[in-house]
Order: C-alpha cells, then structure tokens, then sequence
C-alpha cells in the first residue's frame, strides 16, 4: 500500500491519487488543506473565495484517508491576500516551509505504521520522508515535475546575462546551497524517479540520480464542448502560466510585436516579480487575467486561436494539452513537453529556446491562413483525445505495482 504526500496538490496530484485509489493501492494521502467543496461552509462563500479553495480539493474517494497540516499553510495563503511576503526558503511561511513540515510529519507517520509498502512524494518534499523509509526498508517513489536543478540554474544565468531586466523573475536563482543539497540527497535516496516529459529525463543525466527513470507523461482533460472556435481577423493569442523568463516570456512579447496588429495577446497567470519594468509595461499594454478556475481557464484556451508557451525550463507544461483538448494548437519549445505530444505543423509547432523570430513566423503563417489554422485546431484537439489522463493513470499503477514487488 502507498502514502501519498504533496502540500498543495494540483492537476496531477489528484490524477495520481485517482490513479492508486482505483488500483486499491492508496492507504493514506497526506497534504496541507483538503477542501471539501460539497460542505454547508462552502456555499455560502462567494464564487471568488468557492473557486480559490476548490483548487485545494481532491476525490471524495480518499476523504477518509487524507490527512492535513492546515495551520501554516492557511497563514501562507491569508499573508499573501494581504500582500505580506515572507523570507524565500527560510521564512516561517515560506511554501519551502510548508513542504519541509509535511515532509517530517509524514517521516514519523512512517515510522508508526506498518501497513505500508512504499511512500511517493514530490520534489523538495521528500527527504525524511524517503530517510524514514530506507530505515524501514520501504519503496521511494520519486515524482520529479520539473528538469534537474543544475540545467536550470545554468540556463537561468544564462538568461540573467542576455535579458538583465528580467533577471528578478528568474527566482530559481534564489535558492541555497543546502536546498540544492536536499534536492540532489532525494534522488539518492529515490528507488524509482517519474518524470512526465523526455526533456525532463535528458537533464538528469548528469545528475546523483541511480534509480531507473519512468517516463510517465500527463493526460488532457476532456473538451468542455464539440465546439472549434473559428478564426477572426485578429490572431487570438495566449499565454498561460506564471509572467517570468522562465517561461520565455520576454520572447514571445518581442514576437506579438513584430506581427503588429494582426495579433492580440492575453496574458493568463501570475507575476512571477513586481520589479521587472518590461513585465509591468506588458500587463498594462495586453489583456492581463491574474488568475482564473480551471474550467474558466478552458473557456479562455477554447476561445483563442493559439497558445505559445515559450519555456526555457519546464517539466512537462500542462497548458500544452489543457489548450489542444479544448481545440487549441499550440507552438512550444522543445525545453517542455512539447516534442513528445505536438506532431510539428500538424497540431502545433515546436520552436528552439530564445527564438523570437521563430516564433514569429508561426503566428504569422496561422495569422496568413485561417484554413490551415482550423485544420491545425481539429487535429490539435483530435490528439488530445488521444492522450487522456487515463493513459497516465494506467502507466502510474505499473510503474508503482513493479517498484512494489520488487
């Protein structure tokens, strides 16, 4: 039997809960907060508050099974409504924090049990987690979302260097020595790593990592309707994810400028930074939504005509699949998950890191030819069809099953 950890949950968390508790393999999920979206409590909130907790619920399935460490992570969220911050890793309510707590108080639950087979945790949450469970001779299932840390930080100075106003948003830079320590120590200590792109598992080559790698790639959600949305005179462009170089986000503004006004581009996401002056110039001059509910995430990918998700780092890159499913091509780069689902200039195109004008001349030929871009939109969404999260549920449960049995 498994114990599943993560602090905040997300898309894939909740898949690969899914996943271990139709396998009859799930013993206990522990996280921060689990809210339960169907309590009294709950509808009598408004939308706003309704749609923010909702990101902080799983199956009802597991209810039973989950338990929580709300406090500190409940403050995290109430000081960043009120626009307090606290110190990056070491401030009591930092989300390194959170993770840190979870991941000790899941190390003494270990210890207290012995229903358990084998305990599977995430990146930066694992460490005694995975210490507790070599002592009891227990199986580590390491969930690695995002590529190897060394790449990153390369990549990020290099960024530093090319794009200096945009270096506050590159906030991987800021982690310390012990925190890529601990990172590189969970992969020791890791008996099998899952990763969902095969970006991902080309960084790991020169890292501590010993165990066997898994390619185990996300799924795409279903279509919120049979509807394609058709061309208009404008290309309708968007961005999801957080505002940051990371996400290559300085190159795609460059690009949308040089197509002038045959293009339009939404911004969907968070400011990574409130001091980088190109990144509060761009929410000023495009459409700009700080957040969204998932299901209106959707609404918004279905209503465009492309999403560019321009990535110089990224594990996989969910809005990839999110926007085909909903019958949106999408042009990535080949640092995301990208190369592994998109058939290039059939369903979307893959471009190089740092490539304004590649990524130009995409928007452009869908900008040109509005019968090639509704051909690129049916096929994009005929694929997504194709990679549902059933497929990674399926995989997730053999990976497991095998680590087990050995």
């Amino acid at each position: 039997m498994i114990l599943l950890s993560h602090p905040t949950g997300n898309e894939f968390v909740r898949e690969a809960l899914v996943a271990f508790d139709q396998a009859g393999l799930l013993e206990e999920f522990w996280t921060a907060i689990s809210w339960n979206p169907k309590s009294a409590v709950n509808r009598k909130l408004p939308k706003s508050l309704r749609d923010f907790l909702g990101r902080r619920s799983f199956p009802e399935s597991v209810r039973s099974r989950t338990h929580t460490l709300p406090v500190r992570e409940a403050l995290r969220l109430l000081a960043g409504a009120a626009g307090l911050s606290s110190r990056h890793e070491t401030g009591a309510l930092s989300i390194d924090a959170v993770f840190r707590e979870l991941d000790q108080k899941v190390a003494t639950r270990l210890r207290k049990t012995q229903k358990l087979r084998a305990v599977y945790a995430y990146e930066d949450g694992a460490l005694e987690s995975f210490r507790a469970a070599k002592d009891l001779n227990i199986s580590r299932l390491y969930d690695l979302p995002i590529g190897y840390w060394r790449v990153g930080q390369q990549i990020f100075a290099e960024e530093a260097e090319r794009e200096p106003q945009w270096a506050s948003t590159l906030t991987g830079t800021l982690d310390s020595p012990e925190k890529l320590a601990r990172k590189d120590e969970e992969l020791r200590l890791a008996s099998r790593v899952i990763v969902a792109s095969t970006f991902t598992k080309q960084t790991l080559v020169d890292s501590p990592c010993t165990a066997k790698i898994d390619l185990v790639p996300y799924g795409a959600p279903p279509p919120i309707s049979d509807e394609i949305t058709r061309p208009s005179s404008k290309l309708k462009v968007l961005f999801a994810g957080s505002l940051g170089q990371r996400k290559g986000l300085s190159y795609l503004l460059a690009a949308v400028e040089k197509l002038g006004q045959a293009a339009e581009l939404t911004l969907l996401g968070r400011k990574v930074a409130t001091d980088c002056a190109p990144l509060e110039s761009a929410v000023r001059k495009y459409r700009w939504l700080p957040t969204l509910a998932h299901a209106d995430v959707l609404r918004e990918m279905q209503s465009h005509d492309v999403l560019v998700l321009p990535s110089l780092f990224e594990g996989f890159g969910l809005v990839i699949l999110e926007a085909m499913s909903q019958g949106t091509p999408v042009i990535a780069t080949d640092h995301t998950a990208g190369p592994d689902v998109i058939e290039n200039g059939l369903d979307g195109f893959i471009v190089p890191i740092r490539s304004v004008d590649a990524i130009a001349d995409k928007l452009d030929l869908l900008a040109r030819s509005p019968e090639s871009l509704m051909s690129m939109k049916r096929a994009a969404k005929a694929k997504a069809r194709s990679l549902a999260w059933e497929g990674y549920r399926q995989r997730l449960v053999e990976v497991a099953r095998e680590v087990m049995e050995r």
